[in-house]
């Protein structure tokens, strides 16, 4: 692997954990009854990965095609510091442990629901997008 790749997604990843800091900074998980911030940032980050899953496979010469370095580089890198599953689980078990039930069960639905129905539209859209305009389809 190339140390350039390597670097780019380090930094892509970098990038997608700042982010991820500024939302939790305007909304704190703290007092909230579903933490919005990352559930706003899986939910994001959910929907660029289906974008961009979409762009690397299209792979019949269209013109919106993406190398597989800039994959690597939004969806593991970016996408990988924006999301987190490891702060979703500790939220959800401190809203349970304080007796917050329903928040702790609403906040696993809308996590799961919301990331994989983001992330199968966004690839269904963009998928849309490059058959509607190129005239082409694949299979």
């Amino acid at each position: 692997m190339m140390i350039g790749l390597v670097v780019a997604i380090a930094a892509g990843g970098a990038m997608g954990a700042l982010v991820r800091y500024g939302a939790q900074l305007l909304w704190p998980a703290r007092g909230a009854r579903v933490p919005v911030a990352v559930l706003l940032v899986n939910v994001v980050g959910s929907a660029i990965g289906g974008v961009f899953l979409a762009l690397a496979q299209w792979d019949s010469g269209g013109t919106f095609a993406v190398s597989s370095s800039l994959a690597l580089i939004v969806m593991t890198g970016f996408c990988g510091g924006l999301t987190t599953f490891s702060t979703f689980s500790v939220e959800t078990v401190e809203l349970a442990s304080a007796g917050s039930w329903r928040p702790a069960a609403a906040n696993v639905v809308l996590n799961v629901i919301l990331g994989l129905g983001g992330a199968a539209l966004a690839f269904t859209v963009t998928y849309g997008v490059i058959i509607v305009t190129t005239g082409a389809f694949v299979g």
